[in-house]
């Protein structure tokens, strides 16, 4: 019995902590690579490389301003956009992973549908793609029971002061 409540209690832990498989990155990574961004020189293409690990560090990062900042670099790569599909894909991806870290579900999915449209089965893409609907189905599931509790306070007041009036 003792296994079923634990069990019930990890699955609602789950629930409302997230659990999605998405890796984090802290500060002294984002750091390494800011290094080596400023260390690149004038070689385009290391500085380029240098520039996508960056990114993907900062997209990947618990702070919420890394993250933005992570987001504005690449939605510049893709303005300027001279690169290969495969490049494309990688940017489109990581910019999805900051829209979804900064809770921007719907942008997060539709930038997924274009890394599937490049590669449609790319297995990154697909398992980001299941997280965003899950948490959009979380989060449906949590407005809605905070609805029918407000609902349901209101309906208990307008109860309780018709029955204090007779």
């Amino acid at each position: 019995m003792d296994s079923k409540i634990g069990k019930f209690f990890d699955s609602v832990g789950s629930f409302f902590g997230g659990g999605d498989q998405i890796p984090w990155c802290d500060r002294d990574i984002i750091a390494g690579c800011e290094r080596e961004v400023a260390e690149a020189g004038d070689s385009d293409e290391r500085k380029s490389d240098s520039i996508m690990r960056l990114s993907w560090a900062l997209v990947h990062s618990r702070q919420p301003e890394d993250v933005q900042r992570g987001i504005a670099m690449l939605e510049d790569s893709l303005v300027n956009n001279t690169s290969s599909p495969l490049q494309q894909r990688e940017k489109l991806y990581l910019l999805a992973i900051g829209y979804y870290r900064s809770g921007a579900y719907s942008r997060s999915r539709q930038l997924v549908e274009q890394c599937l449209e490049i590669a449609p089965d790319w297995r990154q893409a697909l398992t980001l793609k299941k997280a965003i609907e899950d948490k959009i189905a979380k989060d449906g599931v949590i407005g809605i029971g905070i609805t029918a509790t407000a609902v349901g306070l209101i309906a208990g007041g307008i109860a309780a002061a018709l029955a204090r009036k007779k």
